[in-house]
């Protein structure tokens, strides 16, 4: 089996940490084949082939050998690595912030609520209760906090407009899914490119929010069952598909995809994924499927 390793280093001198993870496996058997340079600017990216028998076995080798390292990385088949559909979490992944955080520190209940939001997503409580348990905190917040949260708190994370605009230049299909709120979700979605948007609803009282979530929640399996629901309106298989997120809510779909990445996830997310992103910006994702930077399309 043809394997390729990308690797994307935002610091030259992490290149000694690859050469050296390279020469382990080369001793076990592996052998490595030539390097190509994917054109990064400002830290390097390279694709590098191998041939082995097991990705399953060589995977958490590499893992091992590059932990802790300032590297991130991806080792999967050299075929068929571009992706026809990404399907993207929103808070902590596309953009910045956890919005229901933000809107807590509107309604004077940051603390609280961010307390619960980093439970939820290191998986450690219900999801859907964890929600539901927030939202009733936002209780009597004036609706003009929302826009106003967004306008102030809310940026796209490095790369995230660059990622969903190259990959639909090229024929992909992108849909932002999250377990936040459409207000949100469509904002994001246009200002980053998706071709659409899934989210849950935040019940309004007048000009105030009641303080409930619209039913039935879009959690765990929503966002699995988004995936395979896209990927069969596109006639694709699942290994033509890419997911990205952060927490635990995001892990089926990130398992079911042809290429799940943890991007600065939560360590349930970060163990189980294909690859992760923890050093460098969302054009990794480019990386891993094979783009060169002079494909990327930067506006």
């Amino acid at each position: 089996m043809i394997l390729v390793l990308t690797t994307i280093l935002p610091h030259v001198t992490a290149n000694d940490d690859v050469e050296a993870c390279l020469s382990v496996i080369g001793e076990m058997g592996v052998r490595i084949g030539q390097s190509e340079d994917l054109g990064a600017d400002g830290g390097l990216a390279l694709d590098t082939f191998m041939e082995a028998d097991d990705l399953a076995v060589l995977r958490p080798i590499v893992s091992g050998l590059l932990a802790g390292k300032a590297v991130d990385f991806c080792l999967q088949p050299a075929t068929d690595r571009r992706k026809r559909l990404l399907i993207a979490d929103m808070d902590s992944t596309i953009i910045n912030v956890e919005c229901i955080d933000e809107l807590a520190d509107f309604a004077g209940v940051k603390a609280q609520v961010s307390e619960i939001t980093e439970r939820a997503m290191r998986g450690e409580l219900d999801f859907e209760a964890a929600l539901k348990e927030r939202v009733a905190m936002l209780k009597g917040l004036p609706l003009a906090d929302l826009q106003r949260a967004y306008d102030e708190r809310v940026q796209l994370n490095p790369g995230a407009r660059t990622l969903v605009r190259t990959m639909t230049a090229h024929g992909a299909k992108a849909f932002l899914v999250s377990g936040g709120f459409s207000f949100f979700t469509r904002r994001v979605a246009e200002a980053a490119g998706f071709n659409a948007n899934r989210a849950n609803t935040l019940i309004e009282d007048g000009d105030l929010l009641a303080g409930t979530v619209g039913e039935p929640i879009l959690g765990r399996e929503a966002k699995l069952a988004a995936l395979q629901e896209e990927a069969a309106n596109l006639q694709i298989p699942l290994s033509a598909t890419l997911a990205v997120g952060d927490g635990a809510n995001d892990l089926a779909m990130i398992e079911a995809s042809g290429l799940g990445v943890a991007y600065r996830a939560k360590p349930i997310v970060a163990a189980q994924a294909h690859a992760k992103v923890d050093h460098t910006d969302l054009t990794s994702l480019l990386y891993f499927q094979g783009y060169r930077a002079d494909e990327f399309v930067i506006d």
